[in-house]
C-alpha cells in the first residue's frame, strides 16, 4: 500500500481566492514544504497563478506535487449555474496542466442551510424538483471532469451546503453514475453532521477515490450546535483541531484503507481563519508528526 499525505490552502485559511487576509500562494507553498508535506491541493482557482509555467516553476522549488483541486461554488443555486462552471472548467485545465488527478465538487454554504448546520433533523430539503436539478448540475460537472479532462471526480459533502448530511451523499451516490462520480470523504465533516465517518468508510470504500483528514473538537462543535453558530465562526472558533485531538478514529481510517489497499493522497485540511490562526506551519507541522506516529 502507498499512502502519500498533502496538504490544501485552507489550511493556511485560503477559502476564497480573493480574500485579502489570504496569506501569499507562495507562503502557503513554502510552509507546506516546511512542515514535511511533499503535495498540495490548488485551493480555490485564482489563488495560485493559473499560468502554467509559474506555477510550475514554484512547485519544483519547493518539491511539491500538485494533487488536485476544489469547485466549492453553489450548485445549489440554479441563477450561480456559469460561475459553477467558470470554476469547474478553470480547475480542470490547471489539475490537467500539472498532470493533478482529483477533482473535488463542494456544494458552498447555503443561507438556507448554514443556521442548521450539523443538525439533520432541523435542516431545511429541497423538494423533489429542486433536488433533481441540483443532482443533475453535480452529475454535469463530474461528467466534465472524467470524461473531458480525464480526472477522478469526487462529491465532498460540505457543513452548511445542501450536500451535507450522510443520507443526502448516499442519495447521491446512488443516482450518480459511478463511473463519472466517486467520493472525496472528509472524515471532519462527516463528523460535524452528526455522522460516524468510520462507519460510512466501512460501507463506501470501493467508492472513496480520495480522503481529506479533519478533525473536529467535540467540545466545540457541542456549542456551535447549541447556539447555531455560523460555518466561518466556527472555524474561528477552533471547530477543526489539530488531528488526533478531536473525536475521529484516525488509527480505524488508517486500518480500512489498509485492509482494502487504498493508494495514493490523503489530504490534510485544518481550515482556520487566517487572522485568528497564530501558527498555520505549526499545526501543519503537527498534524503530520501525528500521522507519522499512527503509521501514515
Amino acid at each position: 500500500m502507498t499512502i502519500r499525505i498533502g496538504n490544501a490552502p485552507c489550511s493556511w485559511g485560503v477559502e476564497f481566492a480573493s480574500d485579502p487576509r489570504n496569506p501569499a500562494w507562495r507562503t502557503v507553498l513554502s510552509q507546506c514544504a516546511e512542515a514535511g508535506y511533499t503535495g498540495i491541493e490548488l485551493g480555490p482557482v485564482g489563488f495560485m497563478p493559473e499560468d502554467p509555467a509559474v506555477l510550475a516553476e514554484a512547485l519544483d522549488e519547493n518539491a511539491q506535487e500538485l494533487i488536485g483541486g476544489v469547485v466549492f461554488r453553489a450548485f445549489h443555486d440554479a441563477d450561480q449555474w456559469d460561475d459553477v462552471m467558470d470554476g469547474a472548467v478553470r480547475t480542470c485545465k490547471a489539475l490537467t496542466a500539472h498532470g493533478a488527478q482529483h477533482l473535488v465538487l463542494i456544494d458552498s454554504i447555503s443561507p438556507r442551510r448554514a443556521p442548521t448546520a450539523g443538525r439533520a433533523d432541523q435542516a431545511e430539503q429541497m423538494d423533489n424538483a429542486e433536488w433533481t436539478a441540483f443532482r443533475e448540475r453535480i452529475a454535469t460537472v463530474a461528467k466534465l471532469g472524467a470524461e473531458e479532462y480525464g480526472l477522478t471526480v469526487g462529491i465532498h459533502a460540505h457543513a452548511a451546503g445542501f450536500m451535507d448530511f450522510e443520507p443526502e451523499l448516499e442519495r447521491l451516490l446512488d443516482e450518480v453514475d459511478e463511473k463519472i462520480l466517486k467520493i472525496c470523504f472528509d472524515t471532519g465533516h462527516h463528523s460535524y453532521a452528526g455522522f460516524d465517518p468510520v462507519s460510512f468508510m466501512k460501507r463506501h470504500i470501493d467508492r472513496i477515490s480520495y480522503m481529506h483528514f479533519k478533525d473536529i473538537d467535540p467540545v466545540v462543535k457541542a456549542s456551535v450546535l447549541e447556539h447555531g453558530t455560523g460555518f466561518y465562526d466556527a472555524c474561528g472558533q477552533g471547530i477543526f483541531c489539530n488531528l488526533g485531538d478531536g473525536d475521529v478514529d484516525f488509527a480505524s481510517v488508517r486500518q480500512i484503507l489498509l485492509d482494502h489497499g487504498f493508494e495514493g493522497w490523503c489530504t490534510v485540511e485544518q481550515d482556520c481563519d487566517p487572522l485568528l490562526d497564530p501558527d498555520p506551519v505549526g499545526d501543519a507541522k503537527a498534524n503530520r508528526d501525528y500521522l507519522q506516529s499512527i503509521g501514515f
